[in-house]
C-alpha cells in the first residue's frame, strides 16, 4: 500500500516537472523570434514661407524643429517641409497634387491662407481653395490624420477705413475654424500666437519668425500635432 501510494505520487508530480524546462524553452525561443520593425510614417508640412521659414536656415524652420522633438522621444515619424514662399491656396490647389504622389502620407499639417489675406482675396475663395486641398488629401490618402493651422490679423483692420476691414479679418479669422469643424479636423487655433507683434522674436520685416520665434511656433503646432501621433500624457 505504501509503496502504491509513492508511485501514485510520482506520477502526479512527473507532468509538472517536465512542463518547466518545456516552458522556460518556449519563452527564450519566443524571446529571440525577430520583432517587426515598425514603419516609419510621413508627416507632411504643406504651406508657404511660414513653413518653409524664409530667410532662415532649413534647421530652424518649426517643421525641423518638430522633428527633433519628435526623435528626442523615439517616436516612428518623419517630417517633409512642402512649405513654398509666396504660395496662396489656389496655387496650393494646384501644387498639392504632386507633393501626395511623392510619398505615403499618414499626417498632413495643412498651413495655407496666409497670403490670401494679405492680397484681399475674397474669403469665400480661399475657403473653396482650402477644401478642394482637404479633399484631394483625403481622395489620395484616405487614412491620413489631417491638422489644419489657423490664422489671422495682426491688427484691427478698421483703421484702414470703415468696418469693411474689420469685417473681413473677423471672416478671415473664422474660416479656419469653420473649416476644421466641418471636416472633423484637428486644429492650430493660431499658428502665430505669441510671436506676432513680438518684435524680438521676428526677422526685420516684421511679418516673418525668427529662429527664436519659430521655437513658439513648434510649440503652438506641437500641442495639437502630439495628440494627432499619441505622444500626448
Amino acid at each position: 500500500m505504501r509503496g502504491s501510494a509513492i508511485l501514485l505520487i510520482f506520477w502526479l508530480l512527473l507532468p509538472m516537472a517536465c512542463s518547466g524546462p518545456d516552458a522556460g524553452a518556449q519563452a527564450r525561443e519566443a524571446a529571440a523570434l525577430p520583432t517587426k520593425p515598425v514603419r516609419m510614417q510621413n508627416i507632411i508640412f504643406f504651406g508657404n514661407s511660414l513653413t518653409a521659414g524664409y530667410g532662415l536656415r532649413a534647421s530652424e524652420a518649426f517643421p525641423s524643429l518638430i522633428q527633433a522633438r519628435i526623435d528626442s522621444l523615439k517616436l516612428p515619424y518623419k517630417t517633409f517641409n512642402y512649405g513654398l514662399s509666396g504660395e496662396t491656396t489656389a496655387g496650393g490647389r494646384q501644387r498639392v497634387a504632386s507633393v501626395l504622389a511623392r510619398q505615403p502620407v499618414d499626417v498632413f499639417v495643412l498651413e495655407l491662407g496666409a497670403n490670401d489675406g494679405l492680397r484681399g482675396i475674397p474669403v469665400r475663395e480661399t475657403t473653396q481653395n482650402l477644401q478642394a486641398i482637404i479633399d484631394q488629401v483625403r481622395l489620395k490618402h484616405p487614412k491620413a490624420r489631417i491638422v489644419l493651422v489657423g490664422l489671422e490679423f495682426p491688427f484691427d483692420l478698421t483703421a484702414l477705413g470703415g468696418h469693411q476691414y474689420g469685417r473681413y479679418a473677423a471672416e478671415f479669422k473664422a474660416l479656419f475654424r469653420i473649416l476644421a469643424e466641418k471636416n472633423h479636423l484637428a486644429f492650430v487655433p493660431f499658428l502665430l500666437q505669441g510671436v506676432l507683434g513680438q518684435r524680438h522674436l521676428n526677422l526685420p520685416d516684421g511679418v516673418h519668425p525668427n529662429a527664436a520665434g519659430y521655437r513658439f511656433v513648434a510649440d503652438n503646432v506641437w500641442t495639437v500635432l502630439e495628440k494627432e501621433l499619441g505622444a500626448g500624457s
